[in-house]
């Protein structure tokens, strides 16, 4: 089957996982500047987790770009990986309520792992089902950079135990290194 419904669906999702976000983000009864002063961490957690779920739908469209068809499997590694990112605004909202406690930077830092980790799944099973000469296979070789960013993730859960500022250094170093979308898909897209 073609991928254009999953696409669909998946940025569907996606927009109502970014919608419940800043929903989150409420107004201070105040009408001062300084109001907003006690909001600097929500608002810095939201604008973090915005930027990782629109690296994930950057990478997703295209991964999608390059995948010339789907199967069950495909569907449910992708119905995994939004289950995980779904659970980004509530992990969201606990950092950003306290700040860089303990449970909620581990929290945080564990679902950013699931969501790689399905991620990595749902590309996997793409593979799998196409041939040994697509595109993908060889556009992402041994996947460093992926692996790469699963390890920061380890270690920032393992950090939040000892020192949240430095687990939260680790999350935010797999967005840099996210950031701008994966060449190696890019470069075969057309």
């Amino acid at each position: 089957m073609k991928t254009n419904r999953l696409e669909a669906f998946s940025d569907g999702v996606l927009a109502i996982i970014i919608t419940i976000m800043v929903l989150e983000l409420e107004a201070p009864d105040e009408v001062t500047l300084e109001a907003l002063i006690p909001l600097f961490p929500v608002f810095i957690s939201y604008l973090i987790s915005f930027i990782f779920l629109g690296i994930y739908w950057n990478n997703h469209h295209h991964l999608f770009q390059i995948t010339e068809r789907v199967n069950g499997k495909i569907l449910w590694a992708n119905l995994h990986l939004l289950f995980w990112l779904s659970l980004i605004p509530f992990a969201t909202s606990w950092i950003g309520e306290h700040h860089i406690e303990t449970a909620p930077v581990a929290l945080y830092g564990f679902v950013l792992l699931m969501s790689a980790l399905a991620y990595y799944i749902l590309q996997s099973r793409i593979i799998k089902y196409h041939d040994e000469g697509f595109v993908l296979r060889k556009a992402i070789g041994k996947d460093r950079k992926g692996k790469l960013s699963m390890l920061f993730y380890i270690i920032g859960l393992i950090l939040s135990f000892i020192s949240p500022i430095l687990a939260i250094i680790c999350y935010v170093l797999v967005a840099v290194i996210w950031v701008v979308p994966d060449k190696r898909i890019e470069k075969n897209i057309n």
